[in-house]
């Protein structure tokens, strides 16, 4: 494992302790929070203190590097790198009590992502990978499932209404009639369902820096393909678009996908 891929783990699971350590305490209170951000989605403390004790870590081994993350904002460094961290991913799913959230920690530098590492605390699997390595897994299996077949295929989404990009609605919905199982309340758990053979497609309509980046290589790692809705291998763009290789055609043209930008992919 390279020393940077190793170092986004360490991070994620330094802040993942954190998180795990405010979970399920007091969770009817925590359930009703009247701080929210700017699009409407919960904050709690533990969000900000997981933050903070990643950026701690990074601060000390990485001081030149960057520091962009969901709850604290943007540290420029003097390097052209930059760490993503999403503290908790899946904030709804973590104040319901729900164990499918998790930490995302990524090292980017321009439009490659070096390093990516997802890290669920409450049931200890996690997965990682950098640019051009293999997937590092615990807790599972690492790899894309062989599926091709769509009528024998899982999908899954964070929530099928797409609120933020409503235009999603009627492709997924239409693939989702197709497909032998659909499901929600994915976030990041439904990547790493993708990336360890346990479903053939994750998608979101639309994703932050710090929600998307980790799993290019960590699905690419796996086998799969990783776009965003307008068929582009980026992190940064509509929304996010993983897949088995073998479905990868058939799901994004399913979903609207340009076939030439799929080509591209």
């Amino acid at each position: 494992m390279k020393d940077v891929v190793q170092a986004a783990v360490e991070v994620a699971k330094v802040a993942g302790a954190v998180a795990l350590s405010h979970y399920q305490r007091h969770l009817e209170v925590a359930r009703i929070i009247p701080e929210r951000k700017g699009d409407g989605s919960p904050v709690s403390a533990a969000d900000r203190a997981a933050e903070e004790a990643a950026r701690g870590y990074l601060r000390k081994r990485f001081a030149a590097d960057g520091i962009v993350g969901e709850e604290l904002g943007e540290e420029r460094g003097s390097s052209a790198r930059r760490w993503c961290i999403d503290p908790i991913d899946g904030t709804k799913s973590f104040l319901a009590g729900v164990p499918l959230w998790g930490t995302l920690i990524a090292l980017v530098e321009g439009e490659q992502v070096l390093a990516g590492a997802a890290y669920f605390p409450v049931t200890g699997e996690l997965v990682a990978a950098g640019s051009g390595d293999e997937l590092w897994a615990e807790g599972a299996l690492g790899g894309v499932s062989q599926v091709a077949e769509l009528a024998e295929a899982t999908v899954l989404t964070t929530d099928a209404r797409f609120p933020d990009a409503l235009e999603c609605v009627g492709p997924f919905n239409s693939l989702s009639a197709k497909a032998r199982v659909a499901r929600t309340w994915g976030d990041c758990y439904g990547y790493y369902m993708v990336a360890t053979g346990r479903a053939e497609l994750m998608t979101d309509g639309r994703l932050s820096v710090w929600d998307a980046a980790c799993f290019l290589p960590i699905i690419e790692a796996a086998g799969g393909v990783f776009t965003d809705w307008t068929g582009e291998r980026t992190f940064a763009g509509q929304g996010v678009i993983a897949t088995n290789r073998a479905l990868a055609g058939e799901l994004r043209v399913a979903l609207g996908v340009p076939p030439f930008a799929l080509e591209k992919s």
